[in-house]
């Protein structure tokens, strides 16, 4: 946990959030392996791509498909849980989204742990599509 969210932190640094200053990094756990992600803001607000997003991208992109552990950085106090979407993109890669602890920090030290079910209780899964 705590490599995790030292690489959170790290990639938290290199956010691109002139337009928000919301800088928010994402370090994850998909596959044994860890993968890091930063928030990239656009003109175009809605063209905005969030740290954990980015880090399930990295992931999927290196071959990876289940998310095992996460571990956000934001600097709101309390520290801030994903938006929906990206619970909704984690959710499509965690096998048990019970067993997914979502560790939840800012850079003075508070934290929070919850599982990814927590987080978003009825996520739309690939099983409630019509076969």
């Amino acid at each position: 946990m705590e490599e995790l969210i030292a690489r959170a932190l790290q990639v938290r640094e290199r956010a691109y959030a002139p337009y928000s200053g919301y800088s928010v990094g994402c370090a994850l756990v998909a596959d044994g392996a860890v993968y890091q992600g930063a928030n990239v803001e656009n003109a175009s607000y809605g063209l905005a791509l969030c740290a954990e997003r980015s880090a399930v991208a990295a992931a999927v992109a290196h071959g990876a498909k289940q998310v095992q552990e996460v571990a956000v950085v934001t600097a709101s106090s309390p520290p801030a849980a994903p938006c929906g979407m990206c619970l909704q993109t984690l959710t499509e890669f965690a096998a048990d989204p019970a067993a997914v602890r979502v560790h939840l920090v800012n850079p003075e030290g508070e934290r929070r742990t919850v599982t990814l079910a927590e987080c978003l209780p009825y996520g739309f899964r690939r099983d409630q599509l019509p076969r």
